[in-house]
């Protein structure tokens, strides 16, 4: 058992030969066994001192180890930010790579523009205009990113993927305006394709040709022959030469029941001596479709039909627009 003792002494000043008390600190170590008491003396001065100490050493071991934590966790820190970094410039690289298979694609689809133009009947997109060139991203250089002057490597990786995906952006950019030109083309011309007269709009064979003047077999008089007449069987499926509405059906004068469509772009088609119609006035049809058969009516000596084109109101020969030769030419 350790006890701790205090205790004084009695002393003399040199000077006066007074006698003062000075306090003294003894401690006193009793051990369990027989060993012997050990006993030590302390002023005061001495004890604050030696207390002064211990707790300059503890604060000291505190620092330290706060310290040695701090560093821990730096270190730990500093570990996940080299890890981050480097998944970083990986992703980069991927990304760099994917960018190099899509402007592989975007030129596959560039060589494909110029055929896409010419059957539109356009000039060809000149291949500089085609690369669709930039400066860099946003006008910037590399030198003024702030990842560059942090991390040199990944700076240039972003930098590079940056401009390579302003760069395939622009000629995305050109070859949608290209394509958009070329489709608007092709659609108008399809659009006029589809209104033009040019199929035979029946079966059989050409019995009289187009004429500023014929001689009528009925009038017994010549006669301007404003469309061509095919020979064909009553009954015989007449069709709409061209997409089209109908914008008469019915009997008109010497042309018999006859049907007439406007195909829009000033042209119109007639068909006359019909035996019946199929189609109404106002209804839109298609080229190829049925509106009436083959007859003999109004002015008329046998069973045939007559075909007229008007191009702005004025009759023009069919055979200058017709492409299909079904029907034998005389």
């Amino acid at each position: 058992m350790n006890q701790e003792i205090e205790s004084g002494t009695v002393g003399a000043a040199p000077d006066d030969g007074v006698a003062m008390a000075t306090r003294q600190w003894t401690v006193v170590i009793v051990s369990d066994d027989d060993t012997a008491v050990r006993q030590f003396r302390l002023s005061r001065e001495a004890f604050r001192v030696l207390i002064a100490l211990l707790l300059f050493l503890v604060a000291g071991l505190s620092s330290l180890a706060a310290a040695f934590l701090v560093g821990a966790g730096a270190g730990r820190a500093d570990a996940r930010l080299v890890a981050k970094n480097q998944a970083m410039e990986r992703e980069l690289e991927d990304m760099t790579a994917r960018l190099d298979t899509l402007e592989s694609s975007l030129a596959y689809l560039s060589s494909k523009d110029e055929y896409y133009r010419l059957l539109a009947g356009l000039e060809p997109l000149d291949s500089d205009v085609l690369m669709g060139g930039i400066g860099g991203p946003d006008g910037g250089a590399l030198e003024e990113s702030e990842l560059y002057r942090i991390d040199p490597e990944a700076g240039r990786l972003a930098f590079s993927a940056s401009l390579h995906v302003s760069s395939l952006i622009s000629r995305a950019r050109v070859l949608a305006y290209s394509w958009r030109e070329a489709e608007d083309t092709l659609s108008s011309k399809h659009a006029r394709l589809a209104a033009t007269p040019s199929i035979y709009p029946t079966t059989g064979y050409v019995s009289s040709n187009f004429s500023t003047s014929r001689w009528h077999p009925i009038l017994d008089r010549p006669r301007a022959h404003a469309g061509i007449d095919i020979v064909a069987n009553t009954g015989t499926p007449v069709v709409a030469s061209a997409n089209g509405r109908v914008v008469s059906a019915g009997h008109r004068g010497d042309y018999g029941l006859a049907v007439e469509i406007d195909h829009g772009y000033g042209i119109r088609t007639r068909y006359a001596h019909l035996s019946k119609t199929t189609v109404r006035v106002g209804q839109v049809v298609e080229r190829g479709q049925q509106i009436g058969a083959v007859g003999t009516t109004g002015l008329s000596v046998g069973p045939h039909l007559h075909y007229e084109v008007l191009v702005n109101g004025r009759q023009t020969n069919p055979r200058r627009f017709i492409l299909d030769m079904q029907v034998l030419p005389d």
